[in-house]
């Protein structure tokens, strides 16, 4: 009841206008309270020009009334303020069903705006003041509100889980450290925490430079559509350009031809026409001679006959003088047109002068997803062998150069420039590329490591050690623990203990996985960079004398 009083006396000190607290108070002659600066913009945003109202009850005043802080009212707001006078929650503070209540509410329950990881109690605003207030709670760790803060807790014990077991891989409580987990390998969840996020931070890295990596990828092959656009764009209209020559140089071809054919038509019908014409004029002669005779052939005066007869001139005997010419020239014209549309469909159709769109090809591929199994990984084996080389001379190379064992005295081997002369290395004969998997089992001090083929090779500095390089990446493998080098930088690795470790490479991805092989495989570390150059499998034997790392030979 005394809440809801509050709430009660905060409404009648509340401005109708802004809902809020009165602040300079003024009051209309109708008896309504407001701010002073709501009242005025209220009236002033309205065009009145004979009557203002009051919001509330609607009353008019003409003129405009002049408005005078409510004094008294003023003091008494301030004085409520003082005495703690609080905001009623608006429904949305409240928690639903989907949201975490604070726990010291009673009746309906604020939502909680921050839960304690030492209490594994949740808060309101209100009820998180004595964490920021009393030293006692200064050491309290404070998170976003969670529903899931009873997952904190030792179901066994009854008590907050602080500590993590590396052996078993999961968060304990203190009881369970010196119980059932007491020879185990066990730190602080703050530690182990810390540790994870060194290495989720690095992971971060190594994605957002892939991000960028891959973005830069993307924009190359928007640059090569886009140049394949232009370069298709140009082919078009080059080409359009020369069919366009050919097809005008075969219509002239085809113009020429005609107006041949037609200037020798022109002639033969013409030199058919004058020798038509003299035998018509032959003909009419002769027609003429002819009726001559016959009209001599029926006279019957003997002596008119005798004396017309020798007149008559002697008819000549002239062979015929037509000459058909053969109209084969024009057929030869024909072939001739043919002979050259043959010969152009015949280049057209040689390889060379053949429009193949095979243009550069962007083949994207995603990288094959990481196998779970052993047996998945062995699809992927390779057969590595050593190469004598580049063995450190106190290695002795045996099994087919698959297996390097740290002597006391120094080989005979020949000088060689891609030996190793002061680090007790070799590297493979084979470059690794694509997706690769192979299994080193060793015995002492080993490093198991993947090397670019320029790394230094002479001198006695760090730069020709595996890991302290940015052209080398290596797994440090002595008794039970292991340790990740690269580019100087250390890593601690966690997992278990075996003389067997197992090697991913996905080059184009640039994912690289070692993993502890026994009957089981478990992930020792993981890396996921950028490989500019193949790799090359190396070895490091250091300790002691008789120590040596061997390729298995994967079945």
């Amino acid at each position: 009841m005394a809440q809801k009083g509050v709430q009660l006396d905060r409404e009648t000190f509340s401005c109708s206008i802004c809902l809020d607290l009165l602040k300079d108070p003024v009051t209309t002659s109708c008896g309504h309270s407001y701010c002073m600066n709501c009242i005025k913009g209220f009236w002033d945003e309205e065009d009145r020009k004979y009557s203002y109202s009051c919001p509330e009850c609607r009353q008019s005043f003409t003129p405009r009334p002049v408005l005078l802080k409510n004094t008294m009212l003023a003091a008494l707001v301030e004085e409520l303020k003082k005495t703690g006078l609080q905001a009623a929650p608006a429904d949305h503070c409240y928690a639903g069903a989907e949201d975490v209540a604070c726990d010291f509410c009673t009746g309906r329950k604020l939502k909680a705006h921050k839960s304690c990881l030492q209490c594994l109690i949740s808060y309101c605003e209100k009820h998180l003041q004595p964490h920021f207030e009393s030293p006692a709670f200064e050491k309290h760790t404070l998170v976003e509100p969670s529903k899931k803060l009873q997952e904190n807790v030792c179901s066994r014990h009854d008590e907050v889980m602080k500590i993590f077991c590396r052996t078993d891989q999961q968060l304990i409580c203190y009881l369970c450290s010196v119980d059932e987990h007491k020879s185990h390998d066990t730190v602080s969840a703050a530690a182990e925490r810390t540790e994870r996020q060194t290495k989720l931070e690095g992971s971060r890295q190594t994605i957002q430079q892939r991000i960028q990596d891959r973005e830069k990828d993307v924009k190359l092959l928007q640059q090569q559509a886009e140049a394949i656009d232009r370069a298709a764009d140009k082919a078009v209209e080059d080409s359009e350009k020369i069919f366009t020559e050919l097809i005008r140089l075969l219509e002239k071809r085809s113009s020429d031809v005609k107006q041949q054919v037609r200037s020798q038509q022109k002639r033969e019908v013409s030199r058919v026409r004058e020798l038509q014409e003299k035998l018509e004029q032959e003909i009419t002669r002769l027609k003429r001679e002819d009726a001559e005779l016959k009209k001599l052939s029926h006279t019957e005066d003997l002596n008119q006959f005798l004396h017309n007869y020798p007149s008559l001139s002697p008819l000549s005997q002239s062979a015929s003088s037509i000459h058909i010419c053969p109209l084969s020239c024009f057929e030869d014209v024909t072939a001739a047109v043919s002979e050259v549309r043959d010969k152009l469909q015949d280049v057209l159709r040689e390889k060379r002068t053949n429009v193949s769109l095979t243009g550069t090809e962007v083949e994207v591929l995603l990288p094959p997803p990481e196998p779970k199994t052993r047996a998945g990984f062995l699809k992927y084996s390779r057969e590595i062998t050593l190469d004598p080389n580049t063995a450190y001379t106190r290695l002795l190379l045996s099994e087919g150069n698959r297996k390097a064992t740290l002597m006391s005295q120094h080989q005979s081997y020949s000088s060689h420039p891609d030996r190793f002369t002061n680090r007790c290395q070799v590297l493979s004969r084979e470059s690794l590329t694509g997706c690769c998997y192979w299994e080193v089992e060793r015995r002492g001090g080993v490093y198991v490591a993947v090397a670019y083929k320029n790394i230094i090779r002479a001198g006695g500095s760090d730069e020709s050690v595996f890991g302290q390089n940015d052209k080398s990446w290596a797994l440090d493998c002595y008794d039970n623990s292991y340790t990740f080098w690269s580019n100087k930088v250390q890593t601690p690795v966690s997992g278990p203990g075996s003389s067997r470790v197992g090697v991913y490479l996905d080059h184009s991805a640039g994912i690289l996985s070692f993993y502890s092989v026994s009957e089981t495989m478990t992930l020792l570390h993981r890396v996921q960079t950028t490989f500019t150059q193949p790799l090359y499998a190396g070895l490091m034997v250091y300790w002691p004398f008789g120590a040596s790392a061997e390729l298995f030979k994967l079945k």
